[in-house]
C-alpha cells in the first residue's frame, strides 16, 4: 500500500547528466525492491535498474550500464537514478515501482508505480 513520486525529469543535450528521485511514502512489507522503468510512446516499459532494499545490490540493463547508477538513502525513503553521458534514445517517461523481488526485470513483478517523470535528450 506504499505510494511512490518521481522528480528531476527535464529537457537535456546529448552529453548531459540528470538525477531522478523516487520519494516512497506509507508502510508496507511487501517491499523489497525498488526498480526504475521506462516507458516510449507505442512501445511496452523496459527495464533499467533495481536496487535491494536492505542489501544495496544493484542490476541494471545493458543499455544504461556504465553510464546510469541506481542508489538508496534509506533514511529518507528514496532511491535515486543518476544518469550521466544520456543520448537522445534514454528520450522516456522514467517510473519507478516497488518489488517483494529481488532481482527482477519483469515489470509484472512490480506492484507499486509511480505517476512517471519525463526526461527528454536532445541532440
Amino acid at each position: 500500500q506504499g505510494q511512490l513520486v518521481e522528480s528531476g525529469g527535464g529537457s537535456v543535450q546529448a552529453g548531459d547528466s540528470l538525477r531522478l528521485s523516487c520519494a516512497a511514502s506509507g508502510r508496507t512489507s511487501r517491499t523489497y525492491a525498488v526498480g526504475w522503468f521506462r516507458q516510449v510512446p507505442g512501445k511496452n516499459r523496459e527495464f533499467v535498474s533495481t536496487i535491494d532494499w536492505t542489501s544495496g545490490n544493484t542490476l541494471h540493463a545493458n543499455s544504461v550500464k556504465g553510464r546510469f547508477t541506481i542508489s538508496r538513502d534509506n533514511a529518507a525513503n528514496t532511491v535515486y537514478l543518476q544518469m550521466n553521458s544520456l543520448k537522445p534514445e534514454d528520450t522516456a517517461v522514467y517510473y519507478c515501482a516497488a518489488s517483494p523481488v529481488f532481482p527482477t526485470i519483469l515489470s509484472s513483478e512490480y506492484i507499486d508505480w509511480g505517476p512517471g517523470t519525463q526526461v527528454t535528450v536532445s541532440s
